[in-house]
């Protein structure tokens, strides 16, 4: 793991409120971008419009460019957002990024190429920790992007415990609450996911988190690449043309040993429309709205 110091951008008092209104809610967001593939001014103005809709509070953005002509992540946001970009980025400057309205404290880089498979992109997970308005507070947010490839599981694997110990290590004792969001590429039922929901232990390890979609919409597929968008099947070389559709972009909350530490009250997809023909991206997105108290009206521990 790396972590990177340095000063970091404390926002104008108007802007730590946004988002946080009397219900005490938090907007997360997940998209993988596609880069600037098929047609990306067209794409462009969708998922800005797509984003100026939700406005998320934080958003994790996977195969997002970002280099000296371009910035992709504040194209689709604009201002109100700090900015954060893993330093591993391919030879366009694509890479993994993070948006938050909310002053970001600090940054931590976790690197996923541990073999024996080589990636060949780059595979990345980024830890932002952020200081959220009351009753929220002090939070984690991570952008987990492991393999792509469908035979590399076991690679995913590695990847996902290797996350899932830095982010118990910085967690340790204390009171925070922990969002991991992104392109998981694997489906539910994969051993890295079903990880991450507490279903089964890796490595000797084992956690537990809240999926967002699983919990408000249990008995809908919620497909985030699926050939339902015709760029998931036609774009580059057409290699994913045989795809059936699977649900492998998620929002996860972390459990303590009672249950996730905000509630998920709301999850949909996002971007899941075309217009004249063009569609955001070759992947939905998701958003989800998660609640500092219960459906009781008592705080969240």
């Amino acid at each position: 793991m790396r972590s990177l110091d340095g000063p970091t951008v404390a926002f104008p008092e108007e802007w730590v409120s946004v988002g946080m209104g009397t219900n005490h809610t938090v907007r997360i967001a997940t998209l993988n971008m596609f880069g600037l593939r098929e047609n990306w001014p067209a794409r462009r103005d969708l998922i800005a419009e797509g984003f100026a809709d939700f406005s998320p509070d934080l958003v994790a953005l996977q195969e997002v460019v970002t280099n000296d002509s371009v910035d992709q992540a504040h194209d689709v946001l604009g201002d109100g957002y700090q900015f954060v970009h893993h330093t591993e980025r391919e030879a366009d400057g694509q890479g993994i990024s993070i948006a938050s309205r909310w002053p970001v404290t600090a940054v931590h880089e976790v690197d996923l190429h541990l073999g024996p498979r080589p990636a060949a992109f780059a595979c990345s997970a980024l830890l932002t920790e952020i200081e959220a308005p009351d009753p929220v507070g002090r939070m984690l947010f991570v952008n987990h992007l492991p393999d792509w490839q469908l035979t590399h599981e076991a690679e995913r694997e590695r990847q996902t415990v290797t996350v899932a110990r830095v982010i118990e290590d910085l967690v340790g004792a204390g009171r925070l609450h922990v969002i991991v969001a992104g392109d998981l590429d694997a489906t539910p039922d994969a051993a890295s996911i079903r990880f991450w929901t507490g279903k089964q232990s890796l490595d000797g390890f084992s956690v537990c988190y809240r999926d967002a979609w699983a919990a408000t919409n249990a008995h809908e597929p919620g497909h985030t690449f699926t050939p339902e968008n015709t760029l998931t099947t036609t774009a580059e070389v057409g290699d994913w043309e045989l795809e059936l559709g699977r649900r492998i972009d998620y929002i996860f909350v972390r459990c303590s040993d009672h249950g996730p530490t905000l509630q998920v009250e709301r999850c949909r997809r996002l971007f899941d429309q075309s217009r004249g023909g063009t569609w955001p991206s070759d992947h939905f997105g998701v958003g989800a709205e998660l609640a500092a108290v219960t459906p009781s009206g008592r705080p969240v521990p």
